[in-house]
Protein backbone atom coordinates (compact mmCIF):
# COMPACT_ATOMS: atom_id res chain seq x y z
CA UNK A 1 0.00 0.00 0.00
CA UNK A 2 1.39 3.44 -0.91
CA UNK A 3 1.96 6.16 1.64
CA UNK A 4 -0.88 8.28 0.25
CA UNK A 5 -3.29 5.34 0.15
CA UNK A 6 -2.50 4.20 3.68
CA UNK A 7 -2.89 7.75 5.01
CA UNK A 8 -6.19 8.25 3.23
CA UNK A 9 -7.44 5.00 4.69
CA UNK A 10 -6.81 6.33 8.20
CA UNK A 11 -3.37 5.02 9.09
CA UNK A 12 -2.84 3.66 12.55
CA UNK A 13 0.21 2.25 14.23
CA UNK A 14 0.01 -1.56 13.88
CA UNK A 15 1.82 -1.93 17.22
CA UNK A 16 -0.70 0.23 19.04
CA UNK A 17 -3.50 -1.38 21.03
CA UNK A 18 -6.43 1.06 20.62
CA UNK A 19 -7.78 0.01 24.03
CA UNK A 20 -4.66 1.26 25.82
CA UNK A 21 -5.29 4.93 26.61
CA UNK A 22 -1.79 5.29 28.04
CA UNK A 23 -0.27 5.13 24.58
CA UNK A 24 0.22 8.44 22.74
CA UNK A 25 -2.43 9.67 20.36
CA UNK A 26 -1.36 9.77 16.71
CA UNK A 27 -2.71 12.36 14.28
CA UNK A 28 -4.70 11.11 11.32
CA UNK A 29 -4.16 12.21 7.69
CA UNK A 30 -3.56 15.97 7.63
CA UNK A 31 -1.32 18.87 6.67
CA UNK A 32 -0.15 22.11 8.26
CA UNK A 33 0.28 25.42 6.45
CA UNK A 34 2.48 28.00 8.17
CA UNK A 35 2.18 31.70 7.34
CA UNK A 36 5.31 33.53 8.48
CA UNK A 37 7.79 30.68 7.98
CA UNK A 38 10.72 33.12 7.82
CA UNK A 39 10.22 34.33 11.41
CA UNK A 40 12.02 33.27 14.58
CA UNK A 41 9.00 31.45 15.98
CA UNK A 42 8.80 29.17 12.95
CA UNK A 43 12.52 28.55 12.82
CA UNK A 44 13.15 28.03 16.54
CA UNK A 45 9.90 26.41 17.67
CA UNK A 46 7.41 25.29 15.01
CA UNK A 47 9.66 23.51 12.51
CA UNK A 48 11.68 21.67 15.19
CA UNK A 49 8.44 20.68 16.97
CA UNK A 50 7.06 19.17 13.76
CA UNK A 51 10.23 17.12 13.28
CA UNK A 52 10.16 16.03 16.94
CA UNK A 53 6.55 14.86 16.54
CA UNK A 54 7.53 12.88 13.45
CA UNK A 55 10.54 11.45 15.27
CA UNK A 56 8.24 10.25 18.07
CA UNK A 57 5.93 8.56 15.56
CA UNK A 58 3.01 10.90 16.26
CA UNK A 59 2.46 12.18 12.70
CA UNK A 60 0.89 10.12 9.88
CA UNK A 61 3.14 8.89 7.04
CA UNK A 62 1.52 11.26 4.55
CA UNK A 63 1.82 14.39 6.68
CA UNK A 64 2.58 17.54 4.67
CA UNK A 65 4.05 20.91 5.69
CA UNK A 66 3.51 23.95 3.46
CA UNK A 67 5.28 27.26 3.92
CA UNK A 68 3.88 30.59 2.73
CA UNK A 69 6.07 33.71 2.50
CA UNK A 70 7.29 36.36 0.09
CA UNK A 71 10.59 34.59 -0.57
CA UNK A 72 11.26 33.33 -4.09
CA UNK A 73 11.85 29.75 -2.98
CA UNK A 74 11.27 26.38 -4.55
CA UNK A 75 10.08 23.43 -2.46
CA UNK A 76 13.71 22.29 -2.09
CA UNK A 77 14.79 25.72 -0.79
CA UNK A 78 12.08 25.58 1.85
CA UNK A 79 13.20 22.07 2.75
CA UNK A 80 16.72 23.34 3.37
CA UNK A 81 15.37 26.06 5.68
CA UNK A 82 13.46 23.44 7.68
CA UNK A 83 16.51 21.17 7.74
CA UNK A 84 18.71 23.94 9.17
CA UNK A 85 16.09 24.76 11.82
CA UNK A 86 15.76 21.11 12.81
CA UNK A 87 19.50 20.51 13.05
CA UNK A 88 19.93 23.58 15.26
CA UNK A 89 16.84 23.49 17.47
CA UNK A 90 15.24 20.01 17.50
CA UNK A 91 14.87 18.38 20.90
CA UNK A 92 15.17 14.76 19.72
CA UNK A 93 18.13 13.17 17.88
CA UNK A 94 18.32 13.57 14.12
CA UNK A 95 17.42 10.39 12.24
CA UNK A 96 17.86 10.41 8.48
CA UNK A 97 15.04 8.02 7.63
CA UNK A 98 12.55 10.10 9.66
CA UNK A 99 13.74 13.25 7.93
CA UNK A 100 13.54 11.72 4.46
CA UNK A 101 9.94 10.63 4.95
CA UNK A 102 8.94 13.98 6.45
CA UNK A 103 10.66 16.01 3.72
CA UNK A 104 8.63 14.29 1.00
CA UNK A 105 5.66 16.35 2.16
CA UNK A 106 7.29 19.81 2.06
CA UNK A 107 5.73 22.41 -0.23
CA UNK A 108 6.24 26.16 -0.59
CA UNK A 109 4.02 28.91 -1.98
CA UNK A 110 5.48 32.35 -2.66
CA UNK A 111 3.36 35.45 -2.25
CA UNK A 112 2.20 38.32 -0.06
CA UNK A 113 -0.87 38.32 2.15
CA UNK A 114 -2.83 40.58 -0.21
CA UNK A 115 -1.96 38.53 -3.33
CA UNK A 116 -5.09 36.77 -4.58
CA UNK A 117 -3.10 34.69 -7.06
CA UNK A 118 -0.80 33.39 -4.29
CA UNK A 119 -3.75 32.16 -2.23
CA UNK A 120 -5.29 30.55 -5.30
CA UNK A 121 -1.99 28.70 -5.82
CA UNK A 122 -2.04 27.72 -2.14
CA UNK A 123 -5.52 26.29 -2.61
CA UNK A 124 -4.27 24.28 -5.62
CA UNK A 125 -1.33 23.05 -3.52
CA UNK A 126 -3.66 21.88 -0.76
CA UNK A 127 -5.85 20.06 -3.27
CA UNK A 128 -2.77 18.38 -4.76
CA UNK A 129 -1.68 17.23 -1.30
CA UNK A 130 -5.02 15.50 -0.86
CA UNK A 131 -4.33 13.52 -4.03
CA UNK A 132 -0.58 12.96 -3.63
CA UNK A 133 -0.18 12.61 0.12
CA UNK A 134 -3.60 11.41 1.18
CA UNK A 135 -4.28 14.35 3.52
CA UNK A 136 -8.01 13.75 3.09
CA UNK A 137 -9.07 17.40 3.13
CA UNK A 138 -7.71 17.95 6.65
CA UNK A 139 -5.67 21.16 6.81
CA UNK A 140 -4.61 23.51 9.62
CA UNK A 141 -3.43 27.07 9.00
CA UNK A 142 -0.91 28.48 11.47
CA UNK A 143 -0.84 32.31 11.55
CA UNK A 144 2.70 32.94 12.82
CA UNK A 145 2.39 36.57 11.72
CA UNK A 146 1.90 40.04 13.26
CA UNK A 147 -1.64 40.52 14.63
CA UNK A 148 -2.25 43.35 12.19
CA UNK A 149 -2.07 40.84 9.33
CA UNK A 150 -4.70 38.48 10.78
CA UNK A 151 -7.73 40.10 9.08
CA UNK A 152 -6.28 40.11 5.56
CA UNK A 153 -5.06 36.49 5.79
CA UNK A 154 -8.40 35.31 7.21
CA UNK A 155 -10.29 37.06 4.41
CA UNK A 156 -7.98 35.48 1.83
CA UNK A 157 -8.56 32.03 3.34
CA UNK A 158 -12.30 32.62 3.03
CA UNK A 159 -12.15 34.06 -0.51
CA UNK A 160 -9.98 31.25 -1.89
CA UNK A 161 -12.12 28.51 -0.35
CA UNK A 162 -9.28 27.29 1.86
CA UNK A 163 -11.39 27.78 4.99
CA UNK A 164 -14.42 26.01 3.58
CA UNK A 165 -15.80 23.25 5.79
CA UNK A 166 -17.29 20.94 3.16
CA UNK A 167 -17.84 17.85 5.29
CA UNK A 168 -15.08 15.94 3.51
CA UNK A 169 -12.42 16.96 5.99
CA UNK A 170 -11.64 19.62 8.59
CA UNK A 171 -10.11 23.10 8.36
CA UNK A 172 -8.62 24.76 11.47
CA UNK A 173 -6.81 28.00 12.19
CA UNK A 174 -4.09 28.61 14.79
CA UNK A 175 -3.63 32.16 16.09
CA UNK A 176 -0.63 33.38 18.08
CA UNK A 177 -0.97 35.99 20.82
CA UNK A 178 -1.57 38.81 21.41
CA UNK A 179 -5.32 38.45 20.97
CA UNK A 180 -5.95 42.16 20.55
CA UNK A 181 -4.51 44.96 22.70
CA UNK A 182 -7.65 45.67 24.77
CA UNK A 183 -11.19 44.36 25.18
CA UNK A 184 -12.59 46.30 22.22
CA UNK A 185 -9.94 45.08 19.78
CA UNK A 186 -10.19 41.50 21.11
CA UNK A 187 -13.94 41.44 20.47
CA UNK A 188 -13.38 42.80 16.95
CA UNK A 189 -10.67 40.22 16.26
CA UNK A 190 -12.83 37.37 17.56
CA UNK A 191 -15.67 38.49 15.28
CA UNK A 192 -13.33 38.53 12.26
CA UNK A 193 -12.01 35.07 13.07
CA UNK A 194 -15.45 33.57 13.67
CA UNK A 195 -16.78 35.03 10.42
CA UNK A 196 -14.36 32.64 8.67
CA UNK A 197 -13.88 29.74 11.10
CA UNK A 198 -16.41 28.42 13.64
CA UNK A 199 -15.20 28.66 17.22
CA UNK A 200 -14.56 24.92 17.50
CA UNK A 201 -12.06 25.25 14.63
CA UNK A 202 -10.13 28.14 16.22
CA UNK A 203 -7.02 27.38 18.30
CA UNK A 204 -5.52 30.36 20.14
CA UNK A 205 -1.99 29.44 21.13
CA UNK A 206 -0.75 30.16 24.63
CA UNK A 207 2.48 28.17 24.70
CA UNK A 208 2.61 28.23 28.50
CA UNK A 209 -0.45 26.01 28.64
CA UNK A 210 1.45 23.34 26.71
CA UNK A 211 4.17 23.01 29.33
CA UNK A 212 4.18 19.79 31.32
CA UNK A 213 4.42 21.63 34.63
CA UNK A 214 1.35 23.74 33.88
CA UNK A 215 -0.65 20.61 33.16
CA UNK A 216 0.84 19.07 36.29
CA UNK A 217 -0.98 21.71 38.36
CA UNK A 218 -4.17 19.77 37.62
CA UNK A 219 -2.53 16.43 38.49
CA UNK A 220 -1.16 17.77 41.77
CA UNK A 221 -4.46 19.25 42.81
CA UNK A 222 -6.93 16.60 41.73
CA UNK A 223 -4.98 13.33 41.86
CA UNK A 224 -3.80 13.88 45.44
CA UNK A 225 -6.07 14.13 48.47
CA UNK A 226 -3.12 15.60 50.37
CA UNK A 227 -3.64 19.15 49.09
CA UNK A 228 -7.41 19.53 48.85
CA UNK A 229 -8.14 20.21 52.57
CA UNK A 230 -5.63 23.08 52.73
CA UNK A 231 -6.16 24.58 49.26
CA UNK A 232 -8.41 27.39 50.47
CA UNK A 233 -8.58 30.65 52.39
CA UNK A 234 -8.58 28.92 55.78
CA UNK A 235 -4.93 28.00 55.29
CA UNK A 236 -3.61 30.00 52.33
CA UNK A 237 -2.33 33.51 53.04
CA UNK A 238 -1.60 34.57 49.44
CA UNK A 239 -0.64 33.30 46.01
CA UNK A 240 2.25 34.78 44.01
CA UNK A 241 2.53 34.04 40.30
CA UNK A 242 5.80 35.21 38.75
CA UNK A 243 7.20 35.18 35.24
CA UNK A 244 10.67 36.75 35.28
CA UNK A 245 13.15 37.01 32.44
CA UNK A 246 16.78 38.05 32.64
CA UNK A 247 16.99 39.21 29.01
CA UNK A 248 16.37 42.67 27.61
CA UNK A 249 14.37 43.77 24.60
CA UNK A 250 17.06 44.64 22.07
CA UNK A 251 15.76 43.96 18.57
CA UNK A 252 12.12 43.60 19.67
CA UNK A 253 11.07 47.25 19.58
CA UNK A 254 8.75 46.70 16.62
CA UNK A 255 6.65 44.28 18.64
CA UNK A 256 7.09 45.39 22.24
CA UNK A 257 7.19 49.21 22.28
CA UNK A 258 3.69 50.38 23.11
CA UNK A 259 2.58 46.88 24.15
CA UNK A 260 4.34 46.44 27.48
CA UNK A 261 4.65 43.68 30.06
CA UNK A 262 1.05 43.68 31.27
CA UNK A 263 -0.47 43.11 27.83
CA UNK A 264 2.31 40.76 26.76
CA UNK A 265 2.22 38.39 29.76
CA UNK A 266 -0.40 39.12 32.44
CA UNK A 267 -3.43 39.16 30.15
CA UNK A 268 -2.75 35.69 28.83
CA UNK A 269 -0.08 33.61 30.58
CA UNK A 270 -0.49 34.72 34.20
CA UNK A 271 -4.28 34.90 34.27
CA UNK A 272 -4.40 31.41 32.77
CA UNK A 273 -2.04 30.17 35.49
CA UNK A 274 -4.28 31.82 38.07
CA UNK A 275 -7.28 29.97 36.63
CA UNK A 276 -5.52 26.59 36.81
CA UNK A 277 -4.43 27.29 40.39
CA UNK A 278 -7.82 28.43 41.68
CA UNK A 279 -10.32 26.39 39.63
CA UNK A 280 -12.62 23.78 41.12
CA UNK A 281 -12.35 20.12 40.17
CA UNK A 282 -14.06 19.56 36.80
CA UNK A 283 -16.59 16.78 36.30
CA UNK A 284 -14.17 15.26 33.79
CA UNK A 285 -11.05 16.34 31.94
CA UNK A 286 -12.86 16.87 28.67
CA UNK A 287 -12.09 20.17 27.00
CA UNK A 288 -15.57 21.54 27.64
CA UNK A 289 -15.57 20.75 31.36
CA UNK A 290 -12.09 22.27 31.85
CA UNK A 291 -13.15 25.44 30.09
CA UNK A 292 -16.30 25.74 32.18
CA UNK A 293 -14.28 25.71 35.41
CA UNK A 294 -11.61 28.11 34.11
CA UNK A 295 -14.22 30.59 32.92
CA UNK A 296 -15.96 30.42 36.31
CA UNK A 297 -12.73 31.45 38.01
CA UNK A 298 -11.95 34.24 35.55
CA UNK A 299 -15.49 35.57 35.98
CA UNK A 300 -14.93 35.59 39.76
CA UNK A 301 -11.52 37.30 39.47
CA UNK A 302 -11.46 41.01 40.32
CA UNK A 303 -8.83 43.66 40.78
CA UNK A 304 -8.10 44.85 44.31
CA UNK A 305 -7.78 48.62 44.60
CA UNK A 306 -6.89 51.38 44.92
CA UNK A 307 -4.75 50.79 41.83
CA UNK A 308 -2.13 53.34 42.93
CA UNK A 309 -1.32 51.00 45.82
CA UNK A 310 -2.13 47.54 44.43
CA UNK A 311 -0.37 47.73 41.06
CA UNK A 312 3.18 48.58 40.04
CA UNK A 313 4.98 49.15 36.77
CA UNK A 314 8.60 49.72 35.96
CA UNK A 315 11.15 50.11 33.18
CA UNK A 316 14.66 48.70 33.39
CA UNK A 317 17.66 50.97 33.27
CA UNK A 318 21.24 50.15 32.35
CA UNK A 319 23.63 48.46 34.70
CA UNK A 320 25.57 45.30 35.36
CA UNK A 321 23.92 41.91 35.04
CA UNK A 322 25.75 38.61 35.17
CA UNK A 323 29.08 40.38 34.95
CA UNK A 324 28.04 42.15 31.76
CA UNK A 325 27.16 45.81 31.26
CA UNK A 326 23.70 46.06 29.69
CA UNK A 327 21.62 48.90 28.25
CA UNK A 328 18.43 50.37 29.62
CA UNK A 329 15.25 50.06 27.58
CA UNK A 330 15.39 53.56 26.14
CA UNK A 331 18.96 52.88 24.99
CA UNK A 332 17.97 49.71 23.14
CA UNK A 333 17.85 49.85 19.36
CA UNK A 334 14.48 50.96 17.98
CA UNK A 335 12.97 52.22 21.25
CA UNK A 336 11.81 55.79 21.67
CA UNK A 337 14.15 57.57 24.15
CA UNK A 338 10.99 58.86 25.85
CA UNK A 339 9.20 55.51 25.79
CA UNK A 340 6.66 54.95 28.59
CA UNK A 341 6.41 51.23 27.83
CA UNK A 342 6.62 49.19 31.02
CA UNK A 343 8.99 46.23 31.18
CA UNK A 344 7.77 45.25 34.67
CA UNK A 345 4.15 44.93 35.72
CA UNK A 346 2.46 43.68 38.88
CA UNK A 347 -1.21 43.59 39.82
CA UNK A 348 -3.25 42.37 42.79
CA UNK A 349 -6.38 40.28 42.24
CA UNK A 350 -8.88 38.41 44.34
CA UNK A 351 -11.04 35.43 43.42
CA UNK A 352 -14.50 36.08 44.82
CA UNK A 353 -15.53 32.53 45.69
CA UNK A 354 -16.14 30.68 48.95
CA UNK A 355 -12.82 28.84 48.59
CA UNK A 356 -10.64 31.91 47.98
CA UNK A 357 -12.43 34.80 49.71
CA UNK A 358 -9.87 37.19 51.19
CA UNK A 359 -6.79 35.63 49.55
CA UNK A 360 -4.81 38.09 47.41
CA UNK A 361 -3.33 36.80 44.15
CA UNK A 362 -0.21 38.75 43.19
CA UNK A 363 0.79 38.56 39.52
CA UNK A 364 4.12 39.98 38.34
CA UNK A 365 6.29 39.82 35.23
CA UNK A 366 9.38 41.64 34.05
CA UNK A 367 12.43 41.81 31.81
CA UNK A 368 16.04 42.15 33.02
CA UNK A 369 15.18 40.72 36.42
CA UNK A 370 17.42 38.69 38.72
CA UNK A 371 17.04 35.46 36.81
CA UNK A 372 14.77 33.61 34.41
CA UNK A 373 12.01 31.82 36.28
CA UNK A 374 8.28 31.16 36.10
CA UNK A 375 6.61 29.85 39.24
CA UNK A 376 3.40 29.68 41.24
CA UNK A 377 3.97 30.10 44.98
CA UNK A 378 1.12 29.24 47.33
CA UNK A 379 2.06 30.90 50.62
CA UNK A 380 0.37 29.50 53.75
CA UNK A 381 -0.63 31.32 56.91
CA UNK A 382 1.61 31.18 59.92
CA UNK A 383 0.82 28.68 62.64
CA UNK A 384 -1.65 30.32 65.06
CA UNK A 385 0.52 29.43 68.06
CA UNK A 386 4.25 28.71 68.25
CA UNK A 387 5.27 27.13 71.58
CA UNK A 388 8.89 28.12 71.02
CA UNK A 389 11.03 30.98 72.22
CA UNK A 390 11.10 33.75 69.58
CA UNK A 391 14.88 33.51 69.26
CA UNK A 392 14.49 29.86 68.32
CA UNK A 393 12.23 30.63 65.36
CA UNK A 394 13.64 33.89 63.98
CA UNK A 395 14.70 32.13 60.75
CA UNK A 396 11.29 30.50 60.30
CA UNK A 397 9.20 31.87 57.48
CA UNK A 398 5.81 30.87 56.13
CA UNK A 399 5.16 27.45 54.66
CA UNK A 400 5.05 27.52 50.87
CA UNK A 401 4.18 25.17 48.03
CA UNK A 402 5.97 26.29 44.87
CA UNK A 403 5.32 24.96 41.37
CA UNK A 404 8.27 25.75 39.11
CA UNK A 405 7.05 26.07 35.51
CA UNK A 406 10.45 26.89 34.03
CA UNK A 407 13.36 26.49 33.64
CA UNK A 408 13.98 23.95 36.43
CA UNK A 409 10.60 22.24 36.21
CA UNK A 410 9.37 20.77 39.46
CA UNK A 411 7.83 21.41 42.87
CA UNK A 412 9.29 22.66 46.15
CA UNK A 413 7.68 22.51 49.60
CA UNK A 414 9.04 24.82 52.30
CA UNK A 415 8.41 24.01 55.95
CA UNK A 416 10.02 24.35 59.37
CA UNK A 417 12.30 21.71 60.86
CA UNK A 418 14.40 21.41 64.01
CA UNK A 419 18.07 22.23 63.68
CA UNK A 420 20.26 19.36 65.04
CA UNK A 421 21.52 20.19 68.52
CA UNK A 422 20.52 20.43 72.15
CA UNK A 423 18.24 23.44 71.69
CA UNK A 424 14.79 23.59 70.07
CA UNK A 425 15.83 25.81 67.15
CA UNK A 426 13.55 25.78 64.08
CA UNK A 427 14.36 27.02 60.61
CA UNK A 428 13.08 26.64 57.06
CA UNK A 429 14.00 23.62 54.96
CA UNK A 430 12.86 22.56 51.50
CA UNK A 431 11.72 19.29 49.98
CA UNK A 432 12.15 19.21 46.23
CA UNK A 433 10.78 17.26 43.28
CA UNK A 434 12.37 17.79 39.87
CA UNK A 435 10.98 16.51 36.59
CA UNK A 436 14.46 15.93 35.20
CA UNK A 437 15.48 13.54 37.97
CA UNK A 438 12.11 11.85 38.63
CA UNK A 439 11.33 10.72 35.08
CA UNK A 440 13.62 9.10 32.53
CA UNK A 441 11.67 10.55 29.61
CA UNK A 442 12.41 14.17 28.72
CA UNK A 443 9.42 16.51 28.70
CA UNK A 444 8.30 17.47 25.20
CA UNK A 445 8.41 21.10 24.17
CA UNK A 446 5.15 23.00 24.64
CA UNK A 447 4.76 23.50 20.89
CA UNK A 448 4.94 19.75 20.30
CA UNK A 449 1.95 19.18 22.55
CA UNK A 450 0.00 22.14 21.17
CA UNK A 451 0.60 21.40 17.47
CA UNK A 452 -0.38 17.77 18.01
CA UNK A 453 -3.56 18.90 19.82
CA UNK A 454 -4.43 21.14 16.86
CA UNK A 455 -4.04 18.22 14.44
CA UNK A 456 -6.07 15.96 16.73
CA UNK A 457 -8.77 18.58 17.25
CA UNK A 458 -8.21 18.54 21.03
CA UNK A 459 -9.01 22.05 22.34
CA UNK A 460 -8.40 21.63 26.09
CA UNK A 461 -5.31 23.85 26.27
CA UNK A 462 -6.55 26.66 24.02
CA UNK A 463 -8.44 29.71 25.36
CA UNK A 464 -11.84 30.43 23.84
CA UNK A 465 -13.51 33.79 23.15
CA UNK A 466 -14.98 34.09 26.64
CA UNK A 467 -11.60 33.55 28.34
CA UNK A 468 -9.79 36.04 26.10
CA UNK A 469 -12.42 38.75 26.50
CA UNK A 470 -12.77 38.24 30.26
CA UNK A 471 -8.99 38.51 30.69
CA UNK A 472 -9.04 41.89 28.95
CA UNK A 473 -11.95 43.00 31.15
CA UNK A 474 -9.75 42.31 34.18
CA UNK A 475 -6.63 44.04 32.82
CA UNK A 476 -8.09 47.03 30.93
CA UNK A 477 -8.74 49.18 34.06
CA UNK A 478 -5.07 48.81 35.04
CA UNK A 479 -3.85 49.90 31.58
CA UNK A 480 -6.30 52.82 31.58
CA UNK A 481 -5.15 53.87 35.05
CA UNK A 482 -1.48 53.83 34.04
CA UNK A 483 -2.21 55.70 30.81
CA UNK A 484 -3.88 58.55 32.73
CA UNK A 485 -0.91 59.00 35.07
CA UNK A 486 1.45 61.85 34.31
CA UNK A 487 4.55 59.98 35.40
CA UNK A 488 5.83 56.99 33.51
CA UNK A 489 7.01 53.61 34.79
CA UNK A 490 9.29 53.58 37.83
CA UNK A 491 12.94 52.83 36.98
CA UNK A 492 14.67 49.70 38.23
CA UNK A 493 18.25 48.58 37.62
CA UNK A 494 18.95 45.58 35.40
CA UNK A 495 19.50 42.45 37.49
CA UNK A 496 17.20 43.56 40.32
CA UNK A 497 13.70 42.26 41.07
CA UNK A 498 11.77 45.28 39.90
CA UNK A 499 11.02 48.81 41.10
CA UNK A 500 10.66 49.81 44.74
CA UNK A 501 6.95 50.40 44.14
CA UNK A 502 6.51 46.64 43.62
CA UNK A 503 7.94 45.92 47.06
CA UNK A 504 5.81 48.66 48.60
CA UNK A 505 2.73 47.11 47.00
CA UNK A 506 3.06 44.05 49.25
CA UNK A 507 4.67 45.79 52.21
CA UNK A 508 1.45 47.73 52.81
CA UNK A 509 -0.18 44.43 53.74
CA UNK A 510 2.75 43.13 55.80
CA UNK A 511 3.91 40.76 53.05
CA UNK A 512 6.99 40.42 50.87
CA UNK A 513 7.66 39.04 47.43
CA UNK A 514 9.15 35.57 47.46
CA UNK A 515 12.70 35.61 46.06
CA UNK A 516 12.77 32.79 43.45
Amino acid sequence: MSTATSAAAGWTNPLRDPRDKRLPRIAGPCSLVIFGVTGDLSRKKLMPAIYDLANRGLLPPGFALTGFARRDWADQDFGQVVYNAVKEHARTPFRQHVWDRLAEGFRFVSGSFDDDDAFDRLEETVQALDRERGTAGNHAFYLSIPPGAFPVVLKQLARSGLAKQDGQGWRRVVIEKPFGHDLKSAIELNEIVNDVFPEDSVFRIDHYLGKETVQNILALRFANQLFEPIWNSHYVDSVQITMAEDIGLGGRAGYYDGIGAARDVIQNHLLQLLAFTAMEEPVSFSSNELRIEKIKILNATKLIGPLDETTARGQYTGGWQGGEKVKGLTEEEGFDPNSRTETFAAITCEVDTRRWAGVPFYLRTGKRLGRRVTEIAVIFKRAPHLPFDATMTEELGQNAFVIRVQPDEGVTMRFGSKVPGSQMEVRDVSMDFGYGSAFTEASPEAYERLILDVLLGEPSLFPVNAEVERSWEILDPVIDHWTRQEKGPDPYPAGSWGPESAGAMLARTGRNWRRP
